[in-house]
């Protein structure tokens, strides 16, 4: 039963006031209230959300702690210019971040959204570099803004946006299941990583500032390259004086087992930027830098009214300590590698699933109509989400060609749990052919 207020329905309104034309479908689902891993609609209908409002709510929906430290900031100030005056909120959340980021990372710059943050990231990396061209890599995503869509490598996308920003390069991402090298893993990450040198003596004009990505790709279809490829790529930036701008929006605050999902390959970035997780779902991106690569910036270079909003900051902190106290990414980690073996062994099952890939529980799960000829199976995708949403489990679909099932519950999910979502998935799958 739908949500009703003024005579007309929730949906109804949404049709008739809210801008949606945009999205293929809204799923219909009303949602009234969430708590931890579960949501409950108006309809008094409970749903298992693995899909945590888009990778955002990693301590879980509503977490007690964050909630209580956002609370108690709003009692104090609500909203000031945090590039005017001094928040205290902010400048110990900026301690916090040097504190927790890979590397050399020490100086942030706090914004509302990931694509204001990697836009920002882009300005500072052309003001530190006096260069203006970016490398980006084949089917990533950045953002919705010009910039950002300009080194997106998805024209579905960036379809009807243009004209975009010239001096965009793009390279071939090691998506060693469809390998754009038709080979092993290990040569796939080389051949895509020597690419990267390749590209910039071929195609570029030594104008290149930054080389862009995400350590895992997430609208692309939650790609993780192999373990040397980040290596290999930063040892050609390094030589070419090219910035790494590590793209963890989406990756970042546990979601792969690690802090940040660029540890798990050993390169520290010059730039990093992040959002989503970053404060359990308030609205909060950032994007720090090396001392030296950040006093680039002068005066008038950049601001922000609402960026380091001292409740987003506030509810930050304590996300934070929420992840150093119970261990999140450790537990992410764990969790990652019981649902992947018991994905994989549905896989046995299931000829529909034709790769199970990721890291902790950022989680992908490719279906195709045949394993030999890798034939994307993006309907059979939407109706296993359909299918899987009936029964009560929520799950994402995306990917190049919308044929990956999206597995990124909030951390704190339980492995009864995962075991509840995978024997959805199984069911939905039998279901689906």
């Amino acid at each position: 039963m739908a949500a009703k207020s003024g005579g007309l329905t929730t949906e109804q309104k949404y049709e008739k006031y809210v801008n949606t034309s945009f999205v293929k479908k809204i799923q219909p689902v009303v949602v009234d209230t969430a708590k931890g891993t579960w949501i409950t609609a108006a309809d008094g209908k409970r749903y298992l959300d693995c899909f945590a409002g888009i990778s955002v709510v990693n301590a879980g929906h509503c977490n007690e702690e964050v909630v209580s430290a956002a609370k108690a900031q709003m009692d104090k100030v609500v909203h000031m210019c945090s590039y005017v005056y001094y928040n205290e909120p902010m400048a110990d959340l900026a301690e916090k971040f040097a504190e927790i980021t890979p590397g050399r990372l020490q100086k942030s710059f706090f914004s509302n959204s990931g694509a204001e943050a990697i836009e920002g990231a882009m300005r500072l990396a052309r003001q530190f570099t006096k260069k203006t061209g970016f490398l980006a890599l084949e089917g990533s995503f950045h953002g919705r803004t010009n910039a950002t869509l300009s080194v997106t490598g998805n024209s579905a996308r960036k379809k009807g946006g243009g004209p975009y920003m010239a001096g965009v390069y793009f390279a071939p991402t090691p998506y060693c299941y469809r390998c754009p090298f038709n080979t092993t893993p290990d040569k796939c990450q080389r051949e895509c990583a020597t690419a990267v040198e390749r590209i910039l003596l071929l195609h570029s004009w030594k104008d290149v500032a930054a080389f862009i990505a995400e350590p895992v790709q997430g609208e692309g279809g939650i790609v993780a390259p192999p373990e040397d490829y980040f290596k290999i790529v930063k040892e050609i930036l390094d030589k070419e004086g090219i910035l790494f701008i590590c793209d963890e929006v989406q990756s970042g605050f546990g979601r792969t087992g690690k802090m940040f999902a660029i540890e798990h390959y050993g390169v520290e970035p010059d730039i990093l930027t992040s959002a989503k997780g970053i404060a359990d779902g308030f609205p909060l991106a950032c994007f720090i830098a090396r001392p030296d690569v950040a006093d680039s910036f002068t005066p008038g270079d950049h601001l922000s009214t609402f960026g380091g909003n001292p409740i987003s900051c506030a509810a930050s902190l304590a996300n934070i300590e929420v992840f150093e106290k119970t261990k999140l990414a450790e537990q992410s980690a764990k969790k990652g590698e019981f649902v992947m073996a018991k994905l994989r062994e549905l896989a046995d099952k299931h000829p529909l699933i034709g790769d199970v890939r990721g890291k902790g529980l950022m989680v992908g799960i490719e279906l195709v109509k045949d394993r030999k000829t890798k034939e994307p199976a993006a309907a059979e995708a939407g109706k296993v989400q359909d299918l899987m949403r009936d029964a009560g489990v929520l799950i994402g679909v995306g990917g190049t060609y919308g044929n990956v099932i999206r597995f990124q519950p909030p951390l704190i999910i339980s492995e009864d749990e995962l075991t509840q979502a995978v024997e959805a998935l199984g069911k939905a799958l039998s279901q689906a052919v």
